[in-house]
């Protein structure tokens, strides 16, 4: 469950690249595009400029490299020729990428073009709850510490925190042990250690956290058709804190302790 300094290294450069994925979309207008040009972009880019592999790709069958989840999508949205991307919409970009044998795994949500102010307080406070679960992360802490801080900070502005996905342990394999809850009670849970690698991925809704999956067997969307917001990064738990390894060269992390 734990990696080597070894591994981390590589998984960092793994994140390294990836976050440079997330740089060249935001220099692309994507109001107009279609969501399969944006699958095919990434593609493009992870292959070519970087010689890495997008893990997505072929896991679990599925036949693309990210997951397009837009508006009232949740998660696992599928890339199509016939979604476009307009003008007020938010849509989460999950893209994974393998480099060296090692996978890394973070995505953003954007907003297209001028958004109401409902939605990008979602977007805000979404970002802001992943990042309140990565504070938790320190050696002696415990999963339920990560879970609480997200599922506080959301529900304090009134968001629900779906219950029905979650984050991962990462390294060779894109899921492995353990399952990071997005909600839980303080001090419960596996007990965090130096050398664990996981993902942290809130995702809010504007309303109930009930989801359904429809009939493609992919696309996840609430049940009550409001927004849902994610972010989501690869971390490495440190001696004394937490290292953030998919982090985007335009984002500041907040003070975690």
């Amino acid at each position: 469950m734990t990696k080597s300094p070894e591994e981390v290294a590589l998984l960092a450069e793994s994140g390294r690249l990836l976050a440079s994925v997330f740089t060249h979309l935001d220099g692309i207008a994507l109001a107009g595009m279609s969501t399969m040009t944006v699958n095919d972009l990434v593609e493009d880019f992870i292959v070519r400029r970087l010689q890495a592999r997008p893990a997505s790709k072929g896991q679990y069958g599925y036949a693309y490299v990210l997951n397009c989840s837009r508006n009232a999508v949740v998660c696992h949205g599928m890339p199509s020729e016939t979604e476009l991307l307009c003008d007020g919409d938010i849509v989460n970009l999950d893209i994974t990428l393998e480099k060296n044998g090692y996978i890394a795994d973070s995505s953003k949500t954007y907003m297209i073009g001028t958004v109401a102010p409902a939605a990008r307080r979602l977007v805000r406070v979404t970002y802001e709850a992943m990042w309140k679960g990565i504070g938790a992360v320190r050696p002696g802490a415990t999963l339920g510490d990560i879970g609480h801080a997200i599922e506080r900070h959301a529900k304090r502005h009134g968001y629900s925190v779906v219950r029905d996905y979650c984050g991962h342990g990462i390294g060779r394999e894109m899921h492995e042990e353990p399952q990071i809850l997005h909600f839980g009670r303080p001090g419960t849970g596996l007990r965090i250690r130096e050398g664990m690698v996981f993902t942290i991925e809130p995702m809010l809704n504007q309303g109930r956290r009930s989801v359904r999956t429809e009939d493609d067997g992919w696309t996840v969307t609430t049940v009550d058709g409001k927004l849902s917001a994610q972010f989501e990064h690869s971390v490495a738990v440190t001696r004394d804190g937490v290292r953030v390894l998919t982090l985007r060269p335009d984002e500041v992390p907040p003070r975690l302790h």
